[in-house]
C-alpha cells in the first residue's frame, strides 16, 4: 500500500503535484497534526481515497458543532483505531504540555493515561488479528528518538510505550522539522517499528 504522509508545513508544490497526478497511485493519506484543514480536504478531494489524521499542538480543539476544528471527509484518529484494507491503525494526536493554556497539550502524565484509553482495542486487535496494530500516528516523536530538548519538542513517553505494547509495524510523527533530507535524521528502527518523520510530506510503500 502506498501512502501520503503529511506534517506541519504547508507546501505549495504538492498542490500542483496533486492536480497533476503525481500522487495517483497513492492509497490513503495519513495526517500528523499542525495542518490547516483546508490544506488536507484539498488534499482528500483531489485524490479521492481515505484519509487519516491526528491534531497537533497548532490544531484547534476539537467540537464535534464546529466544522472549523476537523478536517471535512476525513477521520479524526485521535485514540482511536480503524482498520483500512488489511492494515490495522492507530492515532495518538498532541505534543507535550510548554503552555499552561495550551491546545492538544499534554504533561508526560496526561499524554500516559490517555494512551491507556487505547489498550482495550488493542487487545481486541490482538485477539481477532493476532497482532494489535501495523501503523501508528501521531504528532509528537516518542521520548529520545528524533525529539529536541526544546521544552516544546520533547518526546511523549507515552508514545514509547504504545510501541512496546502494540509493536507495530510504521510509527509516523511530525512535529520535529527535519529541512534536510536526511534519512539518518528522520527514520529509525526500534524493535519492529520502523519510526518516520513525514515533515513535510513523504511517499511511503508500506509492507503488510
Amino acid at each position: 500500500m502506498k501512502i501520503l504522509a503529511v506534517s506541519d508545513q504547508v507546501v505549495d508544490r504538492v498542490y500542483s503535484l496533486a492536480s497533476s497526478g503525481h500522487f495517483q497511485d497513492v492509497d490513503l493519506i495519513l495526517g500528523c497534526g499542525d495542518l490547516p484543514y483546508p490544506y488536507l480536504e484539498y488534499l482528500l478531494t483531489v485524490l479521492n481515497v481515505p484519509m487519516f489524521y491526528v491534531p497537533g499542538n497548532h490544531d484547534p480543539e476539537y467540537d464535534p458543532r464546529n466544522q472549523l476544528t476537523r478536517a471535512e471527509g476525513a477521520s479524526n484518529l485521535d485514540l482511536k483505531l480503524a482498520r483500512h484494507k488489511k492494515f490495522l491503525i492507530g492515532g495518538f494526536g498532541g505534543s507535550i504540555r510548554y503552555r499552561p493554556d495550551g491546545v492538544n497539550q499534554h504533561t508526560q502524565s496526561e499524554a500516559w493515561f490517555r494512551a491507556m484509553r487505547l489498550l482495550p482495542g488493542l487487545l481486541l486487535n490482538r485477539i481477532h488479528y493476532g497482532r494489535a496494530l501495523d501503523i501508528l500516528i501521531s504528532h509528537s516523536p516518542p521520548l529520545g528518538i528524533h525529539d529536541e530538548d526544546t521544552q516544546a519538542h520533547t518526546g511523549l513517553r507515552a508514545i514509547n510505550l504504545l510501541l512496546r505494547i502494540a509493536k507495530p509495524r510504521y510509527l509516523f510523527h511530525g512535529h520535529t522539522h527535519f529541512y534536510r533530507n536526511n534519512l539518518a535524521q528522520s527514520e529509525t528502527t526500534l524493535g519492529m517499528t520502523t519510526i518516520i518523520n513525514v515533515f513535510p510530506y513523504k511517499v511511503i510503500d508500506v509492507s503488510h
